[in-house]
């Protein structure tokens, strides 16, 4: 079986749809998938790079070309209100749905994912639906509770810097036999080599 490293932030378009679509991209093939969040603002930071939403035409382009590859892919798709927001809040909650020192699984990240991405544009930071998130994750940590929190903060800025340390320079990024697969476009080389090594 082969072991996978997803590296994530929900804020991304692109990870969403590499989620959604890892499964099919995978069919037939024996996996395991670690699900690792990461801040891609820091990523970005460290690297040098500036976020495709912070450039105007960029961010035009990224999102006409998001709502086109999802339609091909027959992925429901709607773009958050307000983006770019702050994920870590969400990334929080995802830590907190495991226990200390483990991953969150599957269910949770597909949760988060899709309450930012297939909510018909509704801001993924409102505290109601952060809320009813909260409720239907049911976490195993209590994210609201100080002592919690620092935890949270201290295992994302760990998982960041150890996804930097992998060579992971963006989102998504998924991480076989040490090396880094980036995008959604770069399934398809995943699949390769985990079938022909």
């Amino acid at each position: 079986m082969k072991r996978l490293i997803f590296h994530f932030d929900p804020v991304s378009p692109f990870a969403f749809l590499a989620f959604e679509r890892l499964p099919e991209a995978l069919e037939g093939c024996s996996y395991h998938v670690d699900y690792r969040p990461v801040l891609l603002a820091g990523l970005l930071e460290v690297w040098g790079q500036t976020g495709p939403a912070e450039i105007e035409p960029k961010r035009e382009w990224t999102f006409r070309q998001v709502a086109w590859l999802a339609r091909r892919l027959s992925i429901p798709l709607q773009v958050p209100g307000p983006h770019p927001f702050n994920s870590l809040p969400l990334q929080r909650l995802a830590l907190a749905s495991a226990a200390p020192g483990e991953l969150p699984n599957r269910w949770v990240v597909e949760t988060l994912m899709r309450h930012v991405w297939q909510a018909e544009g509704a801001d993924p930071n409102d505290g109601r639906r952060l809320a009813s998130l909260q409720q239907a994750l049911q976490p195993l940590r209590d994210p609201q509770d100080p002592v919690v929190q620092d935890e949270l903060r201290q295992e994302l800025r760990r998982s960041t810097e150890l996804a930097v340390a992998r060579g992971v320079f963006g989102v998504p990024s998924i991480e076989h036999d040490g090396l880094q697969y980036w995008g959604l476009d770069a399934l398809p080389m995943l699949r390769e080599a985990i079938t022909t090594d």
